[in-house]
């Protein structure tokens, strides 16, 4: 198998690990499930910065327009997330990396795990937003006709959903630490909440895709 047919699998396993793993550990009834899907969303992470590496190899050359300024700053991001993440998930671990002996910085690192998890969700829905005519080359999504209207009046549907969700769930106080414990509301269920940060994930999506559309417009122009 080539790296072409590589991406969209591992992209679709790190995006449903992500909205697992975005429940904490009130999915599970041990939190050493949630320390192996961590690190399972890192190695996979690896894979696919190596798969990748030509657009890293090449991040310091070449001329920037606005549209690969975006991407920049958005994969760099992710990366930074990624990499706080690991880091304060290997403090905070009470089983897979407890051999380290780690009892200090548990304080910075509860708070660095959660603002880094919210943030890595808001770029990893962006990511997903600006390689949206790809996706749906891929799923073959409708390129015209009714079908085309349908499809978006759904995506603006769930987008709209989506921000009821971004707002009911407190996200935006997560992203700049008006709230720093994660509050999982049990009333509302499991299945909502994944149907909740699906939404958002649409919802940044689209917002990006239809940005990085007028972009290219403007460059065209």
């Amino acid at each position: 198998m080539n790296a072409s047919r590589l991406r969209m699998p591992i992209d679709i396993a790190m995006t449903i690990l992500s909205i697992i793993l975005m429940g904490g550990a009130y999915l599970f009834p041990a939190d050493v499930v949630h320390e192996i899907l961590g690190v399972s969303l890192f190695v996979l992470w690896a894979v696919h910065i190596a798969l990748n590496r030509r657009w890293f190899g090449a991040i310091f050359r070449g001329n920037y327009n606005a549209r690969r300024a975006l991407q920049t700053v958005i994969n760099c991001g992710i990366l930074v997330c990624v990499v706080f993440l690991m880091v304060s998930g290997i403090i905070l671990s009470n089983h897979i990396f407890t051999f380290l002996g780690i009892e200090s910085g548990l304080g910075f690192a509860r708070v660095a795990h959660l603002l880094a998890s919210h943030w890595y969700f808001v770029f990893m829905s962006l990511h997903i937003g600006l390689h949206g005519e790809m996706i749906a080359g891929r799923v073959d999504v409708p390129q015209k006709g009714p079908a085309v209207i349908l499809v978006r009046a759904i995506f603006i549907l769930i987008s709209l959903y989506g921000i009821y969700a971004f707002v009911a769930r407190g996200i935006w106080r997560y992203l700049i630490l008006r709230q720093q414990f994660f509050f999982f509301d049990l009333e509302r269920g499991y299945v909502l909440f994944a149907l909740d940060y699906i939404s958002i994930i649409v919802l940044f999506a689209t917002v990006i895709h239809y940005l990085n559309k007028l972009l290219q417009k403007c460059r065209k122009t």
